[in-house]
């Protein structure tokens, strides 16, 4: 079958792997579509250390094809979005509704697939970017039919992330103001899930001013090409400010930018090594940095929550993705990893269909949202 293969040197869409049959408490799902994001490209380029050869991709849906004894939540036929979280559901962190925090979610990675004999990586414990994958059945949620795969694909990762770190972690409330420094994929979620929170201000900073009109379509009620302005907004500072692009001065910004009881989520991906500086007595009048994984999600509650958003018309789905790709070979793949490199897509969506598919589509016609 075929899949995007990263072996430490390069990237390439093979069609020789293979996948072995679910065994107790997994599923096997045929990948419809699955999002190109940056922490792909993080694996590619050494941000985020891991072992190869990996089939790459963790933000994916599409529909079950078999699973495994033990596995009744799923069946055969049913539409699905996938998260990364491979928790055990036996630990403290588990029992206290905390799978983000399963060490054994974060652990070691599988490796259900072969090429030439050989055992090879899954990346994120979901490996999305592959004509079919073997994930643990906490892993598949299933989901409403009337959500299209392509749009679907994005809730496992940039939906999750971006609106779980406002509505979990976060928990921004009514009334209050928001900061959101990126807007790709990660930020355009956050601006969302404020909106959705009900926040009054949500200043949206992003050094490309391309991406403005997008932003004011998910909730942003300005458009900064620079933090230094956002005090010409928020005089006393902001309520909340996220950092989705993980670099350091951007994180000094967030810390900066707060009011009183202020809180900076970080959410940007930096280097292992990277180090950020802050003024500690910047935070003295109550104010906090938080990390955030992956949304602070509970995914089998979240997933289902955010298709009845959807379907309600509340949460943008369609509108992320900007376009998508049929990857029949590696320069297909090289050429999404480009744009989103160059900042052209809020969210590229990879097919791999068959070979003399049509060219890349453009994103579904946008949807009236309610506020």
């Amino acid at each position: 079958m075929r899949g995007v293969l990263f072996d430490g040197e390069r990237t390439q869409v093979v069609d020789d792997l293979g996948i072995r049959d679910p065994g107790p408490g997994e599923v096997l799902v045929a990948i419809a579509a699955a999002g190109l994001c940056h922490s792909d490209l993080s694996v590619i380029d050494g941000t985020i250390p891991f072992p190869v050869p990996v089939v790459l991709g963790h933000e994916g849906a599409g529909v079950v094809e078999a699973v495994g004894p033990g596995v009744t939540h799923v069946a055969p036929g049913d539409h699905v979005a996938l998260s990364t979280l491979a928790g055990c559901g036996a630990c403290a962190e588990c029992d206290r509704g905390r799978p983000t925090m399963c060490r054994e979610a974060i652990g070691t990675p599988g490796r259900p697939f072969t090429r030439a004999g050989r055992p090879v990586h899954q990346f994120a414990a979901n490996s999305a970017f592959a004509e079919r994958t073997l994930v643990k059945a906490v892993q598949a949620v299933r989901i409403p039919k009337g959500v299209p795969l392509t749009s679907a694909a994005l809730i496992g990762c940039g939906v999750l992330t971006g609106v779980g770190a406002v509505l979990n972690r976060a928990r921004v409330d009514i009334g209050e103001s928001v900061v959101v420094i990126g807007t790709g994929g990660i930020g355009l979620n956050v601006i969302q899930g404020a909106r959705i929170a009900g926040a009054s201000v949500i200043v949206a900073v992003d050094t490309n001013p391309a991406k403005e009109p997008l932003a004011r379509r998910f909730g942003a009620t300005h458009f900064l090409s620079s933090a230094q302005g956002v005090r010409d907004i928020l005089p006393t500072g902001a309520d909340h400010a996220f950092e989705c692009v993980g670099h350091p001065a951007l994180i000094r910004a967030a810390v900066d930018l707060l009011d009183r009881h202020g809180q900076a989520v970080l959410l940007g991906m930096t280097a292992p090594g990277t180090e950020a500086s802050f003024l500690p007595a910047a935070l003295f009048l109550d104010k906090s940095i938080l990390g955030c994984r992956y949304g602070s999600s509970r995914p089998q509650r979240d997933i289902p929550r955010y298709c009845e958003l959807y379907l309600k018309g509340a949460l943008l789905l369609d509108e992320l993705v900007t376009r998508t790709y049929s990857v029949r070979n590696s320069d297909d793949f090289a050429e999404a990893a480009r744009d989103l490199r160059e900042g052209r897509v809020a969210r590229g969506v990879l097919t791999f269909q068959a070979t003399g598919a049509g060219p890349a589509q453009p994103a579904a016609p946008a949807r009236k949202v309610r506020r």
